[in-house]
C-alpha cells in the first residue's frame, strides 16, 4: 500500500519542520523552502527537502511538478510559509504569504489523490484579527487574506473533496525560541499567566492541531479558522491588564 503524500510549504524550520517530522512517521513529505535546513536536520526518513523561492512562479511551478512525479499525488498541502527578508516589506509580505499560497493552490487542485482525505491547511496569524504593532501593515493584510482565501477555496474546491482550512495560534515555544526563554524566566511565565490552560505552547500542539485538520476525523470541516493558543485570544483586553499589573487580583467595580 502506498504512502501519503504530504507537501508542506515553508517546512524547514520551527512548526513546520515539526510538522515534517510528525508526518514523516506514516506519509511520504515533501518540504518547500527558501533554504534547505543544515545537515543535522535533514536526516528524517520519508522527507525530502526542495530549495525553492516561491516568489519566482516559474520555477516554483516546475518544482511543483517534479514533486509530484517524484512522491505522486497529494492528501495534503500544507502552508507554513513566512517573508522574513529584506527589501519592500509590503510586496514581500504579499507575494510570499498570498500570491505564493494562491499559485500553489491552483497549480495542484488536480493532483490530489482520490483516495482518503484531501486537506489543505494554511497557517494564519492572530494579526489576522487583532493588531501586532510589532509587525508592519503588510503582515497584518496578507495574514487576513490568508484566512478569505481559505474560506474562498473550501467553497470552490468542495465539489473536488478538497477541505480548506487555516490555523491560528500565538507565541509558541519552538527550538529557535527555546534557549531565550529558558534564560527568561520572568517572560515565559508572563505568557504562562496570560494564558487560561497555564503554559505556552509547543510545536506539537500545532501540529496535532493541523493533522486533524487533515484526517478523516475532520471529514465535514472546512472553511473554518481553528485557533490554537490556550484560550489567550478568549479574555478581555481588561482582563488581559490585570494579569500583567500586581493588582490583578483587585476587583473592578462599575457603577451603572
Amino acid at each position: 500500500m502506498s504512502k501519503r503524500h504530504v507537501l508542506i510549504v515553508g517546512g524547514t524550520r520551527g512548526i513546520g519542520r515539526s510538522l515534517a517530522r510528525f508526518f514523516a512517521r506514516d506519509s511520504m513529505v515533501s518540504v518547500i523552502g527558501r533554504q534547505a535546513p543544515d545537515d543535522s536536520r535533514k536526516a528524517i526518513p520519508n522527507v525530502r527537502y526542495w530549495e525553492v523561492d516561491v516568489t519566482d512562479e516559474a520555477f516554483l511551478k516546475e518544482t511543483l511538478k517534479k514533486i509530484i512525479a517524484k512522491n505522486g499525488k497529494l492528501s495534503s498541502l500544507i502552508f507554513f510559509q513566512r517573508y522574513r527578508g529584506e527589501g519592500d516589506a509590503w510586496q514581500n509580505e504579499i507575494a510570499v504569504s498570498l500570491t505564493a499560497t494562491k499559485d500553489i493552490i491552483e497549480s495542484l487542485t488536480d493532483e490530489f489523490d482520490e483516495k482518503g482525505a484531501k486537506s489543505i491547511v494554511i497557517a494564519s496569524s492572530q494579526a489576522s484579527e487583532f493588531v501586532a504593532m510589532e509587525q508592519p501593515v503588510g503582515y497584518h493584510v496578507a495574514k487576513a487574506g490568508l484566512n478569505q482565501m481559505a474560506r474562498f477555496f473550501a467553497c470552490l474546491l468542495a465539489p473536488k473533496g478538497i477541505r480548506v482550512n487555516c490555523v491560528i495560534y500565538g507565541m509558541v515555544l519552538k527550538d529557535e525560541s527555546r534557549e531565550f526563554y529558558m534564560k527568561n524566566k520572568g517572560l515565559q511565565r508572563l505568557y504562562s499567566d496570560i494564558t487560561p490552560l497555564g503554559r505556552m505552547a509547543v510545536p506539537q500542539d500545532i501540529a496535532d492541531g493541523v493533522a486533524f485538520l487533515c484526517s478523516d476525523k475532520a471529514s465535514f470541516i472546512t472553511g473554518q479558522t481553528l485557533v490554537i493558543d490556550g484560550g489567550v485570544s478568549l479574555q478581555s483586553h481588561e482582563t488581559l491588564s490585570r494579569e500583567l499589573t500586581p493588582m490583578k487580583n483587585i476587583r473592578i467595580i462599575r457603577k451603572i
